[in-house]
């Protein structure tokens, strides 16, 4: 693929989301030490609290050029035609959803869910498509799930408290606060069978500005290796994100960011089968799967 000659002395800018988590610390600290504007891209970070469903919506309207969002839901959506392609995977372990339901509730295990209405962030997001997910691992009835869209993990905490849903599906971690407020409960967890993030960016950033997108991926490899081994690292999380840093500690533990550049050919080749298997992409949306995806 053809990538235009950038000027050398010319900052590009690019508008970066993803979600306001501990997972992205190292772009938070990577933008803070000026490693991107070293390397002439003016990095402009946005908060993304509605997830992945927001962030495909931001590479939709090109309110955002790349995006760090979850694994399954823009290979859905770009199977389904958002002009985007994946670049890399960004965290290389899987991730550990909670499954929570009002704290009063009857329910004690996932078995208890079966037809109930599920808080999600929007449609596509992970919240939504981890809930098939979920059913089709504990044999529930698909079919019969109901959902209501709720915005983002403040959304979803409301509509368990005010019983406008009983299940709701977001990152264990983020959720701990919450569940040891009593504000929700806990019955189980569900892993995602691949990689929990990646990065991905709209296809005009990639014919433009390839080189420079490389670059980010190189900076941020590079940064996320040195959070992972810095003995400080649960410390800084803890207080930046209020989580408990013994749970930190935890999380960091089981959590790899992925530092150097892979084939992501049978990892994704699995998420689109598991998206076909539950009937979230089409046989004709699966077809030529692998140009559509990847550059």
């Amino acid at each position: 693929m053809k990538n235009k000659a950038s000027n050398p002395h010319k900052m590009i800018g690019l508008k970066v989301g993803g979600v306001p988590e501990h997972f992205n610390y190292p772009w938070r600290i990577a933008i803070e030490e000026g490693l991107f504007r070293k390397k002439g891209i003016a990095l402009h970070w946005a908060d993304m609290s509605g997830g992945t469903g927001q962030m495909i919506k931001g590479l939709q309207t090109g309110s955002l050029d790349v995006a760090i969002l979850l694994t399954e839901g823009i290979t859905r959506s770009i199977l389904q035609g958002l002009n985007a392609k994946i670049l890399e995977f960004y965290v290389e372990t899987p991730l550990c959803w909670g499954v929570h339901v009002p704290f009063k509730s009857p329910f004690q295990e996932i078995k208890d869910l079966d037809s109930k209405t599920f808080a999600i962030s929007r449609e596509a997001s992970g919240s939504h498509l981890m809930a098939y997910v979920m059913a089709h691992q504990n044999a529930l009835k698909r079919r019969k799930m109901k959902f209501n869209v709720v915005g983002d993990i403040y959304g979803g905490l409301w509509a368990l408290e005010n019983r406008e849903a009983e299940v709701f599906l977001w990152e264990k971690y983020t959720t701990q606060p919450y569940v040891d407020q009593k504000k929700c409960k806990r019955i189980g967890e569900v892993f995602t069978p691949w990689p929990a993030f990646v990065i991905a960016a709209r296809d005009e950033l990639i014919r433009d500005h390839l080189d420079e997108l490389n670059t980010v991926i190189d900076v941020i490899q590079q940064r996320s290796g040195l959070v992972k081994i810095s003995e400080t690292t649960p410390e800084v999380i803890s207080w930046r994100y209020n989580l408990d840093l013994y749970q930190v500690k935890n999380w960091l533990s089981q959590t790899n960011w992925n530092n150097q550049r892979k084939d992501m050919t049978e990892t994704i080749e699995k998420v689109v089968s598991y998206l076909s298997k539950l009937n979230l992409v089409s046989s004709e949306e699966r077809k030529e799967w692998s140009q559509k995806i990847f550059i």
